[in-house]
């Protein structure tokens, strides 16, 4: 049988995503990004615009479809984006997503702040950063993109300092099982073989 070819990562790479000692240089970001996840929650949930009629909502996607007058460019770049909003718009599902930004954006904060899950909480919040960006809002999207990358990357030491030192090896990843998902399947092991002998 033929081998394939496993591609290592550099030095540098292993040490500064995979080292434990380079946790404290994530730290600062991760509570950086984790608080402006929180704030803005925060902000949004106390608003009736957001969390009952979706009002907030319907008004950003209002202002990032329309199309102003040549020479001045809109907001949307890509057509199929701007589909997109409209359809969103027009089945009324402002109202639902509306909860659904407000309470995604606490999630993501209270998860990076902890240091839990931090490498699918940063994800989670850059993909919230790309969809505000192709609707057309630069402000803090760039940067909170830009940290929230980085701490994708960073996902086996960004939240050591938190409670990934502990979750990660307990719950495991998908192609290591942890202490949790490890116990049933060897148990799951053991049954099958006794019950083949």
């Amino acid at each position: 049988m033929k081998t394939r070819p496993r591609f290592e990562d550099p030095p540098l790479a292993k040490l500064v995503f995979g080292s434990a000692m380079f946790a404290w240089v994530w730290l600062p970001m991760r509570l950086f990004l984790g608080w402006e996840w929180l704030s803005h929650g925060l902000e949004k949930l106390s608003n009736p615009k957001w969390t009952a009629t979706g009002e907030a909502l319907k008004g950003f996607w209002e202002n990032a479809v329309k199309v102003p007058p040549p020479p001045a460019r809109p907001p949307i770049a890509y057509e199929w984006y701007r589909d997109f909003l409209n359809a969103m718009l027009n089945g009324g599902h402002y109202t639902w997503f509306a909860r659904l930004v407000v309470y995604a954006e606490l999630l993501i904060g209270v998860a990076l702040i902890l240091g839990a899950f931090t490498g699918i909480a940063a994800f989670c919040g850059g993909f919230m950063n790309w969809n505000f960006v192709m609707a057309g809002t630069a402000s803090a999207n760039g940067l909170m993109f830009a940290i929230a990358t980085w701490l994708v990357l960073a996902w086996k030491n960004a939240g050591w300092i938190g409670l990934d030192r502990w979750l990660l090896p307990w719950l495991g990843t998908p192609w290591k099982p942890g202490l949790v998902f490890g116990a049933r399947e060897s148990n799951v092991t053991v049954r099958a073989s006794r019950a083949g002998d």
